[in-house]
């Protein structure tokens, strides 16, 4: 099965189908990342606050791919804004990954009531490892718009991602189409809404009429969307599951239907970007 790619604003592709790895133990990330590669994932989604990088990189290692054959994503600890910080923390994740580069290295959120609300020499430095050539791309998670516009007006290279909590409850409307609207290619988290959508009567009629299950009909929406995603799991038969989107179509009722399920706020089930301001100990 082929997965479509997404071409970034730098001109690189991403593959749009990933598998995440967030909430996965370190002691089981090797397995679970190997059972994704022989599915055929090609896109790894981590970060450094999961802790399991190096489960990535073990699978990564054992599983006899090419490097060019995979796509490796992580994201800058909350804890590490600072540039001297950033970069030790940034040889970490390239150590623990076994590569010499990540294909996209992510602000993992913006922090605004920390470090004096200085996210800006946080992906300067980001543009550093872009130059470099130790991150083949860089972008941003969880930024609204009038962040992107500071890095817009104060900063030399735009973020090619903006990873976002997005989901048929929470569709983010508004910083997706700020996204489509700069060419900043929208990636969703908890796409699924941490399982709260799966239940829906909504989903569950459309599921049936496809003889599909309702996390493959909400996935792809997302697909659809043009969302870039990367569900996670542990068990084999839901990593394969996941990755079997690409035999069926929605309907324009149907994707109608499902992103009128959107709860605004009310629907979000992760933090606010403008107010978290969580920093590990």
């Amino acid at each position: 099965m082929s997965i479509p790619d997404i071409t970034l604003n730098d001109g690189r592709t991403i593959p749009q189908l990933g598998f995440g790895v967030y909430q996965v133990p370190p002691e089981d990330t090797k397995k679970a990342v190997t059972t994704a590669l022989e599915v055929g994932y090609r896109h790894i989604d981590t970060a450094q606050m999961y802790g399991n990088e190096q489960g990535v990189g073990e699978a990564f290692a054992a599983s006899g791919l090419a490097r060019e054959d995979i796509f490796l994503t992580s994201k800058l600890n909350n804890g590490y804004h600072l540039p001297d910080d950033a970069r030790r923390s940034f040889d970490a994740t390239l150590k623990a990954l076994s590569s010499d580069y990540v294909d996209l290295f992510l602000i993992h959120w913006p922090l605004p009531t920390r470090y004096n609300g200085d996210f800006v020499q946080t992906w300067k430095t980001l543009e550093e490892f872009y130059r470099e050539g130790r991150a083949r791309s860089i972008g941003v998670s969880n930024f609204t718009p009038h962040q992107l516009r500071r890095l817009h007006t104060e900063t030399e290279i735009r973020p090619a991602v903006n990873q976002i909590e997005a989901h048929p409850y929470f569709t983010n409307d508004e910083v997706r189409a700020f996204g489509q609207e700069h060419q900043i290619a929208v990636e969703a988290w908890s796409p699924i809404a941490q399982g709260a959508v799966l239940g829906d009567p909504v989903i569950v009629t459309i599921a049936e009429s496809l003889g599909k299950t309702p996390a493959q009909v909400v996935l792809r929406w997302h697909i659809q969307r043009g969302d870039i995603v990367f569900p996670k799991s542990t068990t084999p038969d839901r990593v394969r599951e996941n990755f079997a989107l690409f035999d069926f179509e929605l309907s324009g009722a149907d994707m109608g239907s499902i992103t009128a399920l959107d709860k605004g706020e009310k629907g979000r089930t992760g933090p606010n970007p403008e107010t978290f301001d969580y920093v590990p100990s």
